[in-house]
């Protein structure tokens, strides 16, 4: 029996037979994206005499928004291509090829080598991500009380990638102990950082090999081209639309020009009131999609601080000694992935029993930016404490856990509501601006991460109060809109 079959008698019991191929190559996807993600801003900001690039904090925390901007933003034209030209399944594919390969783009230590690597990851990452997600909403039929449960699964899979990722790829870029296995087998110690970008790639490539073997087999064949003679003209206003749309946002970094990012808020929201108040039942689920929409681009922009200033806080302010041995800062970001892992199944079996009378989708919504917003509050005191020199590693572990209940009642279940509001000619477009929620909101976190200073006491807990204050409104401004977002989502929950 293979290794899918045997855990589904267990994991997948009840669920889909192909559930468990799509885990294990989004396992591995995930695998590579948070391997590179742990060590990204450490290795920016690292002097050169240890490997880094020496970029200043603000300056490296603008390109931290940037890429992860650009890997969700790509997502909106990896969906029509799905759509309209290459299917799901042949999307996925190449999008994984291209990650791989900019992967071991990033292994070679040089700053060309580094800027083309991120390129191509984000440009893999716009095929593969929303692809995958749309083939784990084709295995339910509407109404399937068993897809929140699937989705929570399909996401305990990322988070095994990315709980195993830091671990490995922090060792390797971090550790002392393998900087004396190079050098003891001639090779830099200080181009460590570039062995765990390596590492990154195999774990793509693992991805890769798990799809082959049951690509077949992922729910109906991919859709042939559609042959429209408009067909041209609409790929050249999405590939256009996207690029003006990513330049737009880029271009918010100039000075002069910072109020553009009023409209990352603005435009959704002028979205949901014109659509609200349509009588097309399609157009009006359009609408409660942009009020989750600006719910999701704020959790995302504190969230993401995981691999920014929390990053930052881990690496200078926080004690890392474990049995007497320093262990990497990289690998608290293991942490969040962690308490998914333990966490899931729970969420999973909770939605399964209360069935058709658990909380509604803007609820869980609302309660996830609850839990963010308390994270954030919790690290206020960490903050304090941290002038008198360096803090427990228990006040992360309290972020992370925190943070991942909130986590578990936004991102799965905001990955499920897409698949069952988006109008089934253009679902993989759909989840692809439901991404661009989460664009924007690593941009946001990369404007937010910027402010960070480990130096300062006073504007170290600025920060953290201000994190909290904002998820904080967001969550009631949600509260109160609930009623009326469940009115224009119709019979979906």
């Amino acid at each position: 029996m293979s290794e899918e079959g045997r855990l589904g008698k267990g994991l997948f019991s009840g669920q889909p037979e192909s559930l468990s191929t799509l885990f294990f190559a989004e396992l591995w996807e995930r695998f590579s994206y948070y391997g590179m993600r742990a060590l990204l801003v450490l290795f920016m900001v690292a002097p050169v005499a240890e490997g880094g690039l020496a970029i200043g904090t603000a300056e490296a925390a603008r390109l931290y928004g940037n890429y992860t901007m650009a890997v969700y933003m790509l997502a909106i034209p990896g969906g029509f291509i799905a759509d309209h030209v290459l299917g799901a399944r042949r999307s996925v594919m190449l999008g994984g090829v291209v990650i791989a390969l900019g992967h071991f783009t990033l292994a070679a230590p040089s700053a060309t080598a580094f800027y083309a690597g991120l390129t191509l990851v984000a440009l893999g990452t716009g095929l593969f991500k929303p692809n995958i997600s749309a083939l784990v909403g084709r295995l339910y039929a509407p109404g399937d009380e068993r897809r929140d449960a699937g989705f929570s699964i399909y996401y305990m899979g990322i988070n095994i990638g990315a709980f195993l990722a830091p671990l490995v790829t922090g060792f390797l870029a971090q550790s002392d102990l393998f900087k004396s296995w190079l050098s003891m087998g001639g090779f830099d110690p200080e181009r460590s950082w570039h062995w765990g970008f390596a590492a990154a790639g195999v774990g793509m490539t693992v991805s890769l090999i798990v799809l082959a073997r049951r690509i077949a087999h992922l729910g109906p064949p991919d859709a042939a081209s559609s042959g429209e003679r408009s067909l041209a003209a609409r790929s050249l206003a999405v590939l256009g639309g996207t690029a003006l749309l990513m330049g737009l946002v880029m271009a918010s970094d100039r000075p002069g020009l910072e109020w553009l990012r009023v409209l990352f808020l603005a435009l959704p929201a002028a979205a949901a009131v014109l659509l609200g108040i349509q009588r097309d039942p399609d157009l009006r689920r359009l609408a409660a999609i942009a009020v989750l929409f600006v719910a999701s681009m704020v959790f995302w922009a504190i969230f993401e601080q995981a691999g920014l200033s929390i990053a930052l806080f881990a690496d200078e302010l926080t004690r890392r000694e474990l049995l007497g041995l320093t262990f990497p800062s990289a690998w608290f970001q293991s942490l969040n992935a962690l308490f998914v892992i333990l966490l899931a199944p729970l969420f999973a079996l909770m939605w399964t029993r209360l069935g058709a009378r658990q909380p509604s989708s803007p609820l869980k919504f609302t309660l996830g930016l609850a839990f963010l917003a308390a994270s954030f509050v919790m690290m206020v005191p960490a903050a304090m404490l941290a002038s008198e020199g360096k803090v427990s590693p228990l006040w992360l572990v309290g972020l992370f856990f925190v943070q991942t209940i909130g986590e578990l009642l936004l991102s799965p279940v905001g990955l499920s509501t897409m698949t069952r509001l988006a109008p089934a000619r253009v679902v993989g477009l759909v989840l692809g601006v439901w991404f661009l929620a989460a664009a924007f909101g690593n941009k946001l976190a990369g404007i937010l991460g910027a402010s960070f200073d480990a130096g300062d006491p006073g504007a170290l807990v600025d920060f953290f109060v201000t994190q909290a204050t904002l998820v904080a409104i967001a969550a009631l401004l949600l509260l109160a809109l609930s009623p009326w977002v469940k009115r224009l989502m119709g019979d979906v929950r």
